[in-house]
C-alpha cells in the first residue's frame, strides 16, 4: 500500500484554507533587494540645498547611491570624489565643521570654522566677515570682557570653543594687545559680504562715538551706587536670625512701585536711574536695552519713490505717536539754596507789576529722599534782556549769554532751568495773590509747554545707553504763581520726551483761546506730520483713543517738587546785594556808580565776602569801561573754593586797583576807597561836594541836591 500523498496536496503549516472552493490568499510576499537607492530631486536653479548651511549635513539635496553588497572602499571614493567636485568637505571632515556666533555692538554674524582651526586663523575669518584690515578689535568668550582670544597656535577645540558658542567682539581704535597685523584679502563683492561690510562699518563708527560720551558727574556717581532699598527686620513677621532675609525684609529694587506709592507724599514718577536699572535688570542684564529718541520726521535716503509730498513708504514714514504719561523723570527735586534768591527775583514784580523771567544756575546733586534721585540746586538767577508786561513776556537777543555761561562754568555752576512769574495781586493791603493755576484751569499752558520743550531740546541729557548719545533733559521749569492760600508758591515741572520730540520737529501748536489745549499739526506739502493720539476714559469707564486735535497738555507735563532748605546755604556769601542786570526800568543800573555805592555800603572785613556776588562778578567781566575777561580767573577760583587767600592775592592785582580808581573818580567814595578795597575796613564819609547815592533807589545824584532826581525822596 502506497501511503505517500501527492505533493500538490501537501499544505504548509502557515497556510489556512477555509475550503476547497474559495481558498484565502496569504499575505503578499516581498522580495529582498540586494541594492537600495535613495533619490531626491536636485534643488532648483537659484535655490540652495537645505543641508548646505548646516555643518555636518552637507550633500543632502543631491542625488547619489551606494550598494550594500558592493565594495565599500570604492563607494567611499565615489562619494568623496563627488563631494570634492561639488566643493564640499569629505564626510570625515563634516563632523569637525562648526559655526560660531560673533556678537558685535551692531549685530551678530555667524562664522564657519573647524575644530582644528587655530585661534589666529579664526580671527582672520572674523576680520574678513567684519571688514577689518588690521587687528582693530578684540574677541572675548564672556560679555564682561574676560577670556580674550588672542592670535595663537592653539586650536579652537583646545580653547574649549564648541559649535554654536557665542563670542563677543569689541572694536578698538588701537590695535589689539598682540600687535599682530592681519593680512586679509579684500572680500568678494557679493550682496552678503557687502551687507557684512556695512554692518561692520556701522559697528565701528557707533561704539567709537559711545566711548567718547562723558556723562554728568551725578550720573556717573549714581551709576556706581547700589540703589536698593534696605529694610529692617519686622519684629512680628520675620522669624529668622540677624543674618537671614525673608520676603518681609529683603532689599527692594529702586523702581518698586509699591514702595514709591507708600512714601509721604507718594511719588508718582520713579527716578531716571531707577528706570535704567529696571531696563538693565533681569536675566538678559540689559542686552536689548536701548533708549531711542522719538523722531517725527521722514527718514532720509529712501530711493524707492519720489520725496514727499510725491511719495512715502513704510520704511521712511515715521510711526504714529500715542501719548502716555511718562513713568520716570530726569530730575526729582528742585531746591533754592536760600529765600534771598527768590525774593530778589520777585522784587521786580512787586515794584512794577510786570511779569519776569530768569535762568536758574546751580548744580545737580543726589536727592536721597527718592532712590537714585537727582536734585537741581539753584544758587543764582540770571535775568536776560526781555520785554515784560502784566500778561506777557518776550525774550530778546542777549549779547552777554556766552560770558554768563563761561563765568558760571568757572564757578562750578551750570544752567539747570528757567523761572517765570504768573502773579496777579488780589488784595494789596494784605499782600495776597490770585490762585489761578489749579486743576480746574491748567498748571502749564500749551505755549509754556512748547517753550519748556524748546529749552529742554537745547540742553539734552547725555546718556550712554542712547544711540544718539543723549536722551531726555534735566532742564527744569519753575513757575512763581499763587497757591491755595493766596501766597506766592513755586511749582516745578518738566515736559515729557514725547513733548520734546513734537516740539523739536515742529509738530505742536498752542490754541489761541484755550491755553490748556495744544494742537497737533496736520500734514502739508512742506511737512509730513505723523498722527498723534491720546487715550481717555468716557463716562462708562472705557478707554477711548482720540486724535490730538486738540490735545490736553496734562499728557505732556511731569511735576517736580520745589523746596527751600531749613538751614539756608549760600554759594555767594556777600550780605549786601549788587544791582541785578537788565533792570534799567527800575533805575537799577550796573555801572561804576552802583559799584561805588555797593562798596561803600559793604562793611565786611573779609574781602571774599565783598566780591562773592554773582551779579557783581558778571559786571566785572562784561562792563564796557574795563572788562576783566580772563584776568578774573583767580578771583572766580577763590569764590568757587571759598579761599580768602586767593581773593587777597587777586586784590593786589593791577586790575582791582584800576577799578578802585574808577570808583573814586565817579565820586562814590573819597580817596580812601583804595584803602577800603585793600583792607576791607569801614568806608570814609564822603565830602559834601561829591555825588551822593540815594538810599532808596541807589541813583547817583549831583552834589548840592537835597532830593533824589530819580525817586524824589529826601537825601537823608
Amino acid at each position: 500500500m502506497n501511503l505517500e500523498l501527492p505533493k500538490s496536496d501537501v499544505k504548509s503549516a502557515t497556510r489556512v484554507t477555509g475550503g476547497p472552493a474559495t481558498p484565502r490568499k496569504g499575505p503578499p510576499k516581498f522580495k529582498q533587494r540586494q541594492t537600495r537607492q535613495f533619490k531626491s530631486k536636485p534643488p532648483k536653479k537659484g535655490i540652495q540645498g537645505f543641508g548646505d548651511d548646516i555643518p555636518g549635513m552637507e550633500g543632502l539635496g543631491t542625488e547619489w547611491s551606494f550598494s550594500d553588497s558592493g565594495n565599500h572602499k570604492t563607494d567611499d571614493k565615489i562619494i568623496q570624489t563627488r563631494n570634492t567636485a561639488a566643493g564640499r568637505p569629505a564626510p570625515g571632515r563634516m563632523a569637525e565643521s562648526i559655526t560660531i556666533r560673533v556678537q558685535s555692538p551692531d549685530g551678530m554674524i555667524k562664522v564657519s570654522a573647524t575644530k582644528r582651526d587655530t585661534a589666529a586663523a579664526f580671527l582672520k575669518k572674523v576680520a574678513k566677515e567684519f571688514g577689518f584690515s588690521t587687528n582693530g578689535f578684540s574677541i572675548y568668550q564672556n560679555r564682561n570682557k574676560t577670556g580674550e582670544i588672542t592670535p595663537q597656535s592653539k586650536s579652537l577645540s583646545l580653547l574649549k570653543i564648541k559649535h554654536g558658542d557665542m563670542l563677543y567682539l569689541f572694536p578698538s581704535a588701537a590695535p589689539g594687545p598682540s600687535g599682530e597685523i592681519m593680512d586679509v584679502a579684500a572680500p568678494p563683492s557679493t550682496s552678503s559680504t557687502s551687507s557684512s561690510l556695512s554692518r561692520a562699518q556701522s559697528s565701528l563708527s557707533r561704539p567709537q562715538t559711545t566711548t567718547q560720551i562723558t556723562e554728568d558727574e551725578i550720573d556717573q556717581y549714581l551709576a556706581k551706587q547700589d540703589g536698593k532699598i534696605y529694610r529692617n527686620q519686622d519684629p512680628q513677621l520675620c522669624r529668622h536670625g540677624s543674618m537671614g532675609k525673608c520676603v518681609h525684609c529683603v532689599p527692594l529694587e529702586p523702581f518698586d512701585e509699591d514702595y514709591l506709592n507708600h512714601l509721604d507724599p507718594p511719588v508718582k514718577h520713579m527716578s531716571f536711574h531707577a528706570y535704567i536699572r529696571k531696563l538693565t535688570g533681569g536675566a538678559d542684564k540689559g542686552k536689548f536695552a536701548a533708549l531711542e529718541n522719538i523722531s517725527c520726521k521722514i527718514k532720509s535716503g529712501c530711493e524707492g519713490h519720489p520725496p514727499w509730498p510725491e511719495g512715502i513708504c513704510t520704511k521712511c514714514q515715521p510711526s504714529a505717536i500715542t501719548l502716555n504719561r511718562q513713568k520716570y523723570r530726569h530730575v526729582d527735586n528742585i531746591m533754592f539754596e536760600n529765600h534771598t534768591i527768590a525774593d530778589r527775583f520777585l522784587d521786580f514784580w512787586r515794584k512794577t507789576g510786570n511779569q519776569r523771567m530768569g535762568y536758574l544756575y546751580g548744580r545737580y546733586t543726589e536727592h536721597k529722599d527718592i532712590p537714585l534721585g537727582i536734585r537741581a540746586e539753584v544758587a543764582a538767577i540770571y535775568e536776560p534782556p526781555q520785554i515784560a508786561t502784566q500778561n506777557s513776556l518776550e525774550l530778546v537777543d542777549d549779547p552777554k549769554a556766552g560770558a554768563v555761561e563761561e563765568i558760571a562754568a568757572k564757578l562750578g555752576l551750570r544752567k539747570v532751568g528757567w523761572i517765570f512769574t504768573d502773579l496777579l495781586s488780589e488784595d494789596t493791603r494784605i499782600g495776597t495773590v490770585r490762585y489761578s493755576r489749579n486743576k480746574d484751569s491748567y498748571f502749564l499752558s500749551a505755549e509754556e509747554c512748547i517753550t519748556a520743550g524748546d529749552f529742554q531740546n537745547k540742553h539734552p541729557n547725555t546718556c550712554r545707553l542712547s544711540p544718539d548719545g543723549d536722551f531726555g533733559s534735566k532742564f527744569v521749569t519753575v513757575v512763581a504763581t499763587g497757591g491755595p492760600d493766596n501766597q506766592v508758591h513755586f511749582e516745578g515741572y518738566q515736559v515729557s520726551n514725547q513733548c520734546m520730540a513734537l516740539v523739536r520737529d515742529e509738530c505742536l501748536l498752542p490754541c489761541r483761546d484755550v491755553p490748556e489745549l495744544g494742537y497737533a499739526k496736520e500734514s502739508s506739502t512742506e511737512q509730513y506730520v505723523p498722527d498723534v493720539f491720546y487715550k481717555d476714559k468716557d463716562k462708562f469707564g472705557n478707554d477711548i483713543t482720540y486724535l490730538a486735535r486738540p490735545l490736553p497738555v496734562e499728557y505732556l507735563i511731569i511735576d517736580i517738587t520745589t523746596t527751600f532748605p531749613k538751614e539756608p546755604v549760600y554759594t555767594f556769601t556777600s550780605m549786601h546785594r549788587f544791582s541785578i542786570e537788565n533792570r534799567d526800568v527800575l533805575g537799577e543800573t550796573q555801572d561804576f556808580h552802583s559799584l561805588a555805592t555797593y562798596l561803600s555800603q559793604n562793611t565786611s572785613t573779609v574781602f571774599l565776602n565783598i566780591v562773592s556776588d554773582f551779579h557783581l562778578l558778571l559786571f566785572l567781566v562784561t562792563n564796557e569801561v574795563m572788562p576783566l575777561g580772563d584776568s578774573i580767573g583767580l578771583l572766580l577760583d577763590a569764590v568757587k573754593t571759598s579761599n580768602e587767600e586767593l581773593a587777597q592775592t587777586w586784590r593786589k592785582s593791577e586790575q582791582w586797583a584800576t577799578i578802585e580808581q574808577l570808583c573814586s573818580t565817579v565820586g562814590g567814595q573819597s580817596s580812601g576807597l583804595p584803602e577800603y578795597g585793600a583792607m576791607g575796613g569801614p568806608p570814609i564819609p564822603a565830602s559834601s561836594s561829591s555825588m551822593w547815592s540815594c538810599l532808596h533807589c541807589t541813583f547817583m545824584n549831583q552834589p548840592g541836591t537835597e532830593q533824589c532826581e530819580m525817586c524824589s525822596l529826601p537825601h537823608s
